[in-house]
Order: C-alpha cells, then structure tokens, then sequence
C-alpha cells in the first residue's frame, strides 16, 4: 500500500497558510518528516489523520480517498498525537478494552487477547493493572503506541513521539517503531534529527508549510560531502562570521562556538573540512529556505 498526497494546502482562518502545495509519496516502512516547530508537520500529520480538511489537493491511502473517505480511513488508521490525554483513574488494560470496543471490536475474548498480545508487544505486560496516571512519559509513549496499533492499522503516524523521553526510553521506542514499520507504513513527524537517522529510510524536510527537501537520509547526506567546514570562534565574533559565511549551525564546546558553514570550497585556511551528517543537511536546508523569505 502507498500513501500519496499531491498539492495539497491548508490555510487557517487567522491567514496562517500551515501547507502550501505539498506533494509527498510514502511507501510501507518508516517515513520521517522533519522540520522546526510551526513548519506545519502537525497540519499535514493532522490532515492524513482525518482531523481537519484541506482547502486544496488530495490523499490517497491505496484505493482510498483520505479526505473523502474519512470513516473508510479511519478503520484503517493508527494515530499517536503530539499530546494524547490519559484517564489517571484507569488501568491500562481497561484503556486499551475501552479503545478496542470503541474500534468496533465488539467479542470481549477477542478484545482481550489483542489487549493482551500489545501490552506484551510494548513491553508493559507487567503494569496492566495500574492506572495510567502513575505512567512515566515513556510507558504513556508505548501506551499511545498499542492503541494506535488495535485494529492491526496499514498507516500509522506518529507526531513527536520522542521528545522528552530520557535515552534508554528513547531507544525502547526506537525498537517498537522499527519493529512496527517492517509491515505498515509509519509517518514519524520530528525535529529531532537523530530519530529520522536512527529510524527512517525515507525522508522529507519542512519549513514554512513548504517541502524543502526530500529522498533517502543516506542520499541527501551523501549531496553534502566536501560542502561542510568546521571553525572554533568567540563568540563575539558570531556576526562577523554570520555576515561574511552561510553559517547553518552552532555549538558550544569548551567555552568557545563551534560554527558549521557551507561552501563548495574551502572559506578560508582557518577552516576544517568536517564529515557531513543528517544534521548538517537539515540546517542548510532550514537555512536556505529562511534566506529566501527575509531578503
């Protein structure tokens, strides 16, 4: 099954256009979008999901027109927002019965070998009996992912799944994903570049509601070899630099701003070429694309 969306756009009514002509093709496995906050993946994860509709353009989901079909969608469809609100009071194998029943899933020994094999599926077998409420923010994260699975759903999309999920978390949720992608397509809405690294295949950047850069993560790095360059500076002397170089990223390593810059060729002696990762191409492209809208 393949995903296809063309030309589609979404204007809100304060005149803050989130899509403008965005055109992807996804495929089964794991797709990332990356892009800032307020680039407008929450809009286009939202719109796939049958939340809101498009002012223009189309979705297909195989035979199925998403923003036409949405009841036909929706049984098909595994959702985990951004922000997802938690009953407190109920345990998660209650949450998970509820959610099935709620999904048309109506023969309660069914309902409860399926709650059964996701809990043990996200690894939360052993807290089914407590209450949501006394969840870490990764066990809500696996939580989020089991519901979004009822149903066994051929797209899932994930909004944000990671952020603010401490390291060990993080890669539990790295393992369920790609587990989870080698049979259904999963869209992974970020802006945190070493999930689209560790995760995806395929991949999309966007800003300004605008696709600004698309392909294999390997392939757009692979474009920016022998471009990045690498200097230690004060940092009061970061707008020299901004101003005579495209400076597309800083860190702040031993007291002084390590600066990335782009250039076909080598800035000046005083710069070192460095290895180009997934990071770099994110930023080059963020940066072009905010170059283009401030001059």
């Amino acid at each position: 099954m393949q995903l296809v969306i063309q030309n589609l756009s979404k204007t809100y009514s304060n005149g803050v256009q989130a899509l403008k002509n965005v055109s992807l093709t996804i495929n089964q496995g794991m797709y990332g979008l990356l892009g800032p906050n307020g680039a407008g993946k929450s809009s286009l994860m939202r719109t796939i999901a049958t939340l809101q509709d498009a002012d223009s353009g189309s979705i297909t989901l195989g035979n199925l027109d998403v923003l036409r079909d949405k009841h036909e969608v929706r049984k098909i469809l595994g959702y985990l927002p951004q922000e997802f609100g938690v009953y407190p009071k109920v345990t998660a194998e209650t949450m998970l019965d509820h959610i099935a029943d709620l999904k048309g899933i109506v023969d309660k020994k069914q309902r409860k070998e399926i709650v059964s094999t996701l809990l043990d599926r996200v690894n939360l077998a052993h807290v089914k009996s407590k209450n949501l409420g006394t969840f870490s923010g990764g066990m809500k994260q696996r939580f989020g992912v089991a519901q979004a699975l009822i149903g066994n759903p051929k797209l899932i999309i994930v909004d944000e799944p990671t952020a603010g999920l401490d390291p060990a978390e993080r890669n539990r949720f790295y393992n369920l994903l790609s587990e989870i992608g080698e049979n259904t397509i999963v869209i992974l809405s970020t802006h945190i570049v070493e999930d689209v690294t560790n995760l995806c295949n395929d991949m999309a950047i966007i800003c300004l509601g605008e696709v600004i850069a698309q392909g294999n993560p390997n392939t757009l790095v692979d474009s920016m070899q022998g471009k990045i360059w690498s200097k230690s500076i004060e940092k009061s002397e970061m707008n020299v630099y901004r101003n005579s170089f495209q400076v597309i990223s800083t860190q702040l390593k031993a007291g002084k701003t390590q600066i990335h810059v782009v250039s076909d060729v080598q800035p000046n002696e005083s710069f070192k070429p460095v290895e180009a990762g997934l990071e770099d191409v994110y930023f080059s492209k963020i940066s072009e694309r905010m170059d283009v809208v401030t001059v």
